[in-house]
């Protein structure tokens, strides 16, 4: 009974699926971390901006994942949680643009802006996905729930957990966030 649980989880994240594109899919879970690592990599190399973005669960793990991919990874994130920022979003344009309204002055051509959503179908992390398609942003998706959720639709890079299980969807992703930045960190050593 204790262990069913993380025998779940563990079942989950060996199913979970690392697509390049829509029609890609990486041939096991090792092919798609390589992927994920070089995208960082390149965009790291490129001094680019690096954005994470979620609601809820998602976004705390948006927050950690912004201090340790800067601190950790020696990345040049930017938060999009400042509580000023998003209460004025949300009041003159409404919450579906919390994300997207601010995203049109800071995202730039280059840029990395990883998404993370259970559902992959809320209004404001689709439209924050479509602003960042919009300025040549690279998008990288970490969804689960439904396999056609639409921001797995809209990703260059999408990581799919097929679940739908909140907390076994969002451990997921931390989990391989977090691997990727401490894979990156291991290489490149901590500059602080």
């Amino acid at each position: 009974m204790h262990n069913q649980y993380i025998n779940e989880l563990v079942e989950k994240l060996e199913k979970t699926e690392i697509w390049n594109g829509r029609s890609e899919r990486c041939a096991d879970y090792n092919e798609g971390i390589k992927l994920l690592i070089d995208i960082f990599t390149r965009h790291k190399e490129a001094h680019t901006q690096l954005f994470f973005l979620g609601n809820g669960g998602s976004s705390a793990i948006a927050s950690h994942m912004t201090a340790d991919f800067m601190k950790n990874g020696g990345m040049n994130t930017y938060s999009l949680y400042d509580n000023a920022v998003t209460t004025c979003m949300g009041n003159d344009y409404g919450y579906e643009y919390i994300f997207s309204r601010p995203m049109e002055f800071l995202v730039r051509e280059g840029d990395l802006v990883v998404v993370i959503s259970s559902s992959g179908n809320s209004k404001n992390i689709l439209n924050a996905i479509e602003t960042a398609r919009n300025r040549k942003a690279t998008v990288i998706t970490f969804t689960g729930f439904k396999s056609d959720n639409r921001a797995k639709q809209m990703g260059n890079i999408n990581v799919y957990v097929p679940c739908k299980k909140y907390g076994i969807v969002e451990s997921i992703h931390n989990l391989i966030l977090q691997q990727i930045v401490d894979l990156i960190m291991e290489r490149d050593g901590v500059k602080l």
